[in-house]
């Protein structure tokens, strides 16, 4: 250990490396030839100044508590979702906890008891679609979905398309049918058939698929916004899902007899075309109850049934709600 020594108006201040600690006495000069400062415990004659000498051990550093490790960032709030994620297809699921409002693309989402929702992909829908919610505290959390293409059933023929203006007076009596369908479908009744698993309304020939389309010189007409089935006329048909009945009236000029029931979160289904029709506006109905038959009123050009089913502005293929028909 370096030791030096130094003096100062009469007073020794014994300097040494941090090994060691003094404590000094009376100001006398401590004499030439004192005791190593290393000793344990050392006296000049007159006990004037007293030198312990603390073992350098003694000042060893203590290791610091570690601090603990950060706390790992909270997963993000999740979406929970099964169904089709493909044109004119679904999805039922859950936003997440701390959901305040929750959108599908530009589509607002209704949302039920434990944020339960129910969504679907219009027969067009782009190859990828945003759910997204924004939370009570503020922040948002989105997921991107993929939306598989259809392979549409797509009949070109080599014959102009028809014009596609209407009378005055035809308009006259068709505003007041399409005004009683767009109000019908955006009653809200609290309907919760849209958690059923959907059945066949009637089972039977399926004559036009959803979705098909004719193209005209290039030029493409409307799609089938529904599902066609043909059983015979007469033949009873029954509620797919249970929901509420907002539309149930006779003699419209394109439908027929026309039966919509809502379903609950924006979902509903129409039935066209029945030769009759059992139920009221305002009843109750649950699925598999009957509510018409088979017809061909209104334009048609044979009995069947037209079912179509629509949620909010998109249209969905009612075959991916039930499956393949038994």
């Amino acid at each position: 250990m370096a030791i030096a020594w130094l003096r100062r108006s009469g007073a020794a201040v014994r300097a040494v490396g941090l090994g060691a600690l003094f404590v000094l006495g009376a100001c006398a000069a401590i004499p030439e030839g004192a005791p190593a400062a290393d000793e344990a415990n050392t006296s000049d004659a007159a006990g004037d100044a007293v030198v312990q000498a603390i073992p350098p051990a003694a000042y060893s550093e203590q290791p610091a508590e570690p601090f603990p490790p950060p706390s790992p960032p909270a997963p993000p709030p999740e979406w929970n979702f099964e169904g089709e994620l493909i044109q004119g297809g679904y999805i039922v699921g859950t936003a997440p906890d701390t959901t305040s409002t929750a959108t599908l693309g530009e589509q607002t989402l209704d949302l039920g008891e434990d944020n339960r929702f129910f969504a679907a992909f219009d027969r067009d829908a782009p190859a990828t679609v945003t759910l997204r919610a924004q939370l009570e505290d503020g922040s948002t959390t989105a997921e991107t979905l993929t939306i598989a293409p259809r392979d549409w059933q797509i009949e070109r023929v080599n014959v102009a398309r028809r014009s596609g203006g209407t009378s005055e007076a035809w308009w006259q009596k068709r505003k007041p049918e399409w005004e009683a369908i767009q109000a019908a479908r955006a009653m809200e009744t609290g309907a919760t058939g849209w958690q059923d698993n959907f059945i066949w309304p009637v089972t039977g020939r399926i004559s036009g698929l959803f979705g098909r389309q004719r193209i005209y010189r290039g030029e493409p007409g409307s799609y089938h916004s529904g599902i066609d089935i043909a059983p015979g006329a007469g033949t009873p048909f029954a509620a797919p899902a249970s929901g509420v009945v907002v539309l149930a009236r006779e003699g419209f000029s394109l439908e027929g007899n026309l039966i919509i029931i809502d379903h609950g979160m924006g979902l509903n289904s129409a039935f066209l075309h029945a030769s009759r029709i059992v139920v009221d506006e305002g009843d109750r109905v649950e699925k598999g109850q009957h509510i018409g038959n088979v017809g061909s009123s209104g334009r048609a050009t044979g009995p069947h049934l037209h079912w179509s089913l629509k949620w909010k502005d998109s249209r969905l293929d009612p075959l991916l709600l039930t499956g393949p028909m038994e």
